[in-house]
C-alpha cells in the first residue's frame, strides 16, 4: 500500500462527507496487531473530546493541513452543595489548559509525543491528515 497524495486527499473527502467530520484508516495489518498506527483525516469544527490515554504515551505526525494539539491538566474544584437535608462537598473536575502546539508540515512543524496520563485536544484549523501511534489495541470509539 502507498501512502500518497490522492489516498490522503481521498480520506480528507471522506471525512468531508462523516457527519463526524472525520475519518480514520486503520494502518494495522490483522486484527491480532495490539498496537494503534492510523491515519485520521480531520475536517476543520470536528469534535474531539478532551481525552488522555492513561497506559500508553501516543505520537501524532502531522502529513497534511494545520491544527493545534492543546494539553491540559487536571484540576479539582470543590463545590459546595446545600441540600434540605445536608450540606455536602461536591468534588468536580475540570481542565487548565497547560500549552498549545501548533502542527503544521508547511511551517515544518511535524509532531508531538504526548506522554501517557496527559490530557489532550486538538483543533484543527485547516482540513489534516494526522498520523497516530499508541500501545494497545484500537476499540473504535475514533480516539
Amino acid at each position: 500500500m502507498e501512502i500518497n497524495k490522492e489516498f490522503l486527499e481521498n480520506l480528507l473527502v471522506k471525512a468531508k462527507e462523516n457527519p463526524r467530520l472525520r475519518q480514520n484508516f486503520d494502518l494495522r495489518t490483522s486484527s491480532a496487531d495490539t498496537s494503534q498506527r492510523m491515519l485520521n483525516a480531520l475536517q476543520p469544527q470536528t469534535e474531539v473530546p478532551i481525552h488522555r490515554h492513561e497506559k500508553t504515551s501516543e505520537t501524532v505526525i502531522c502529513l497534511v493541513g494545520k491544527l493545534e494539539e492543546i494539553i491540559y491538566e487536571e484540576v479539582n474544584e470543590y463545590v459546595h452543595e446545600t441540600t434540605s437535608c445536608c450540606n455536602d462537598v461536591i468534588r468536580q473536575k475540570s481542565f487548565k489548559e497547560v500549552s498549545r502546539q501548533i502542527l503544521s508540515p508547511v511551517e515544518g512543524k511535524f509532531g508531538i509525543q504526548i506522554p501517557a496520563g496527559v490530557w489532550h485536544t486538538i483543533n484543527i484549523i485547516e482540513p489534516s491528515v494526522i498520523f497516530e501511534a499508541k500501545d494497545g489495541a484500537y476499540m473504535g470509539d475514533g480516539r
